[in-house]
């Protein structure tokens, strides 16, 4: 393995994909809870927490690179760790990763789940429910000058108008660091794949049953963006967490673990 992944537990294998400048450890409390009944496998994705100085090169080579390529380069990583059929649950960035997966890879990914993502992070002409291309572009610049502020300020944008923000606010602060510092190439990467990618192409190629779990009052990845995901993949249904911003499987545990174990356990 040249990834770091945290297993645990026994059952239906269950990978977990973080977010932009997070790591696997975001997933802790959730991922003991689930792991009663699933394997639940936590990955640092490149770049990130443990994974940091595993296969160093490849990460420099990738810089410049078309972000769509970069994204597929980071899905053959991820899948590579894996040697049979899983559910896959992504995270904001995560999500886009999960979706590249299944669509790329639908004989390895089993179930989708989608939390608080969208196909399309940047807002468009044809596209409303994304982030302006100026914001993230000033997180690029910003990321240059200081990446732990900009980071700290990332999070606070993703939990903005959530219940217990400012607890939550506390624990992500503190949880940020807990595995080291990512490599600048792959935050510069991820925000790269987050202004420019574009899978609303992709979602009438997923057939697999999907789960979309949405924040209702998600600023980084609006509802809007999980109910059009809803309408346009087959097998796809939808869950909107009252009270929840843009990290409901922090703010509502209980209820992202009842809704994906509930979803997991139906029959394929």
């Amino acid at each position: 393995m040249n990834l770091h992944v945290e297993k645990i537990g026994s059952g239906d294998p269950l990978v977990l994909l973080h977010g932009w400048g997070m790591h696997g450890g975001v997933w802790a409390e959730v991922a003991q809870k689930l792991a009663v009944n699933f394997c639940v496998h936590s990955v640092d994705l490149p770049g990130y927490g443990f994974s940091v100085g595993r296969d160093s090169s490849r990460l420099d080579e990738d810089v410049g690179i078309n972000p769509d390529l970069q994204l597929r380069l980071i899905v053959e990583r991820i899948s590579a760790q894996f040697d049979e059929p899983v559910a896959v649950c992504g995270w904001s960035l995560g999500g886009q990763i999960a979706l590249r997966w299944a669509a790329s890879k639908p004989e390895q990914v089993q179930k989708l789940i989608l939390v608080a993502s969208t196909p399309c992070f940047t807002q468009r002409e044809d596209w409303q429910w994304g982030m302006a291309a100026e914001v993230l572009q000033k997180f690029a610049e910003e990321l240059e000058q200081n990446h732990a502020t900009t980071l700290r300020r990332f999070i606070s944008l993703q939990l903005r108008g959530s219940e217990n923000e400012r607890e939550l606010l506390a624990l992500l602060r503190e949880r940020l660091f807990a595995r080291g510092e990512p490599d600048m190439n792959a935050l510069r990467a991820g925000l790269n794949i987050l202004r420019d990618v574009d899978l609303r192409s992709e979602l009438s190629q997923i057939n697999m049953p999907v789960l979309i779990i949405a924040g209702e009052r998600d600023k980084l990845t609006p509802p809007e963006a999980s109910h059009h995901m809803a309408q346009v993949m087959a097998n796809a249904q939808l869950e909107e967490v009252k009270g929840a911003a843009h990290a409901p499987f922090l703010s509502h545990p209980e209820i992202f673990i009842e809704q994906v174990s509930n979803f997991l356990h139906e029959r394929i």
